[in-house]
């Protein structure tokens, strides 16, 4: 058997530009990519307006974009059930749009408004949506990982046949609490797909400059875990990989860890100069988008035309600037939300006199 270091050499060899090794190619029904379009399309406009309303200060505090990073949510949603638990880090608008998320909620919860899906008291990083179970993007670097191997804990014990999927910053996976979190995954056998969303830089650091092992997918190895790379921007790919994952969690065979490879075209956040790479590297990445890819292939597979999916478009952009003005119409909260939601007993005497 080759070791580690042997598999990781091969991988890094068979990767071009954050590519992961190709996979064979599979037909979808066109409903599948339609739906990707779609739910990639919304992402992409929600957070383009996102970042002007924070240069415009109607958003503040901390706001990071997930732009070039869609495929990585519409992909997983597709492979899973409606039952599925989520969980992320803080980077976290995406996911509850592509879960079926109400924009208005989500744009209100950035403003801070009391309409928002976190009552405003969460903002751009505490997103949450029971209705879809979203269970909330983190800012604790790395938090959600245990986390989100204790919500596999609990749909194994209640014997649901569902399962959490995990995701992550290529950051976090230098955090203690990822190496505990696996071990006990594959322990118990847990029903937990671990993601890393490795878009290259930590904040502003390259994985190659915090990590001796680049190949983030081989970490798994040494707890016996199945792992592959990804090449996260193809929805197609990453479907099919959350798809073998979630039939082996199902299986009751445990965890597997995807290394979604993927980009961001902003900054880490809306403060961020992004002096650490260059705009050749960015534009080399832009020309493997993730949404015009799947626009492609809609197009050669004659599932829809140029005309259909500009009515697509300007659905999007309706329901884009419908959010904008529920938020901006809505309330913030009261001063008295503060002591609300605090805690489960609506009595519980928290405050001292």
């Amino acid at each position: 058997m080759a070791s580690v270091k042997e598999k990781s050499e091969r991988g890094t060899t068979a990767k071009q530009n954050g590519k992961a090794p190709a996979a064979a190619k599979t037909q979808h029904p066109k409903e599948r990519y339609m739906y990707w379009y779609e739910s990639m399309q919304l992402q992409r406009k929600f957070e383009e307006k996102a970042g002007q309303l924070y240069g415009q200060q109607k958003i503040r505090g901390f706001c990071h974009l997930y732009i070039g990073q869609e495929a990585c949510s519409s992909g997983s949603y597709s492979a899973l059930t409606k039952d599925d638990k989520w969980i992320t880090a803080y980077r976290d608008h995406g996911i509850p749009l592509a879960l079926g998320s109400d924009p208005k909620a989500i744009m209100a919860e950035l403003f801070a408004k009391q309409t928002g899906s976190s009552k405003g008291k969460g903002g751009s990083m505490h997103i949450f949506d029971k209705s879809v179970n979203f269970v909330g993007g983190h800012g604790i670097v790395g938090a959600q990982i245990p986390m989100g191997a204790g919500i596999a804990f609990s749909e194994k014990y209640n014997k649901t046949g569902n399962l959490c999927i995990c995701f992550m910053g290529d950051g976090a996976v230098r955090q203690g609490a990822l190496h505990e979190a696996f071990n006990m995954a594959m322990l118990w056998k847990l029903p937990v797909i671990f993601v890393v969303e490795n878009n290259g830089y930590a904040m502003g650091t390259s994985v190659a400059r915090t990590s001796n092992v680049t190949d983030l997918y081989t970490l798994a190895e040494a707890y016996d875990m199945p792992s592959e790379p990804v090449d996260a921007m193809s929805v197609e790919a990453v479907h099919e990989s959350v798809s073998r994952a979630a039939e082996r969690a199902r299986a009751g065979e445990g965890p597997t860890f995807l290394e979604f490879r993927t980009y961001r075209y902003r900054g880490h956040s809306m403060s961020d100069p992004q002096k650490y790479r260059t705009k050749d590297e960015l534009e080399q990445y832009k020309q493997r988008d993730p949404i015009e890819h799947i626009k492609g292939q809609i197009l050669e597979l004659g599932h829809a035309t140029e005309e259909d999916l500009a009515a697509i478009d300007q659905k999007i952009k309706g329901i884009v600037d419908e959010s904008v003005k529920f938020a901006e119409e809505s309330p913030y909260p009261s001063p008295e939300e503060a002591f609300k939601d605090v805690y489960m007993q609506q009595d519980y005497p928290f405050l001292m006199e």
